[in-house]
């Protein structure tokens, strides 16, 4: 049975306690696992795609990072980076307000976080942010289960590497299934304005045996590719990371996304993300 029940604009939202671990709860929207946050200990992360991000994030230099949010959620990448990168400022774009409101009361953040929360979409929001301004920015929106067409277009990549510092990177979670043909799109638009990437997943995803998550990093700048690698190989479920020759071979003469032909992800099978009635 769920804590609390609330109706948003995204739909029906449930916040589900986890008999196993005292501080978490998961998020769902209309049914489909969103989040999961633990509130005793932010470090734990569910997801497996939230660790493979939070891997590359582990990744870069120590010290404080600029982070913006695309996707607000429950924020758990948000209260992940507060507390391994104490005195990170983050922005967070959510344009449900009745979601955030919800998330707030009922799964607030420490009030040592340096998290802000505007209540605007991704595209409207970044637009407005400076130059230089962001280290990272992590793309992790999803609207029924698919990620937005106006989220991946190479427009939209042109305004993130405005705004991201020079050696500053994008992070994506994306969702995709056989035969991944999205993916290689997403990754050609990426690399299109940010040339230096990777892509990390499942290898049954990678090889097209199943749907499932799929995250990508670039920056104009290298990146470390052989630590994050080494991350992806001792994850308690190994993933593999495609870089350089490789990643080329991958996306072979994808198509970058643009505006006049964006695509929304995939349609994801129910009996992966949602719970059953």
């Amino acid at each position: 049975m769920p804590v609390a029940l609330s109706i948003v604009p995204l739909g029906e939202v449930e916040l589900l306690a986890d008999a196993d671990r005292p501080g978490g709860w998961l998020l769902l929207v209309d049914r489909i696992r969103q989040s999961y946050v633990d509130l005793d200990d932010p470090t734990y992360l569910d997801f497996e795609y939230m660790q493979a991000i939070a891997d590359i994030l582990d990744a870069l230099p120590p010290g404080r990072l600029a982070v913006t949010h695309i996707g607000g959620g429950a924020g758990t990448l948000a209260r992940y980076i507060a507390v391994t990168r104490p005195g990170s400022p983050q922005l967070v774009f959510e344009p449900d307000l009745a979601l955030v409101e919800f998330v707030r009361a009922r799964l607030p953040f420490p009030r040592s976080a340096r998290v802000r929360i505007r209540t605007v979409g991704g595209r409207t929001g970044l637009g407005a942010l400076r130059n230089a301004s962001a280290d990272v920015v992590i793309v992790d929106a999803f609207a029924g289960g698919r990620v937005p067409e106006e989220l991946t277009s190479r427009e939209f990549v042109a305004e993130v590497a405005r705004v991201l510092r020079a050696d500053g990177l994008v992070i994506y979670n994306v969702a995709d299934g056989p035969p991944l043909r999205y993916t290689r799109r997403v990754a050609a638009t990426l690399r299109a304005e940010l040339p230096e990437a990777l892509l990390r997943a499942d290898p049954g995803v990678l090889k097209g045996r199943r749907f499932g998550n799929v995250v990508l990093a670039a920056s104009r700048a290298a990146l470390p590719v052989a630590a994050m690698a080494r991350a992806a190989a001792a994850a308690m479920f190994p993933h593999r990371i495609l870089a350089g020759a490789e990643l080329d071979r991958y996306v072979g003469g994808a198509a970058p996304l643009t505006d006049a032909d964006a695509l929304r992800s995939p349609v994801p099978p129910d009996a992966l993300w949602r719970v059953g009635d």
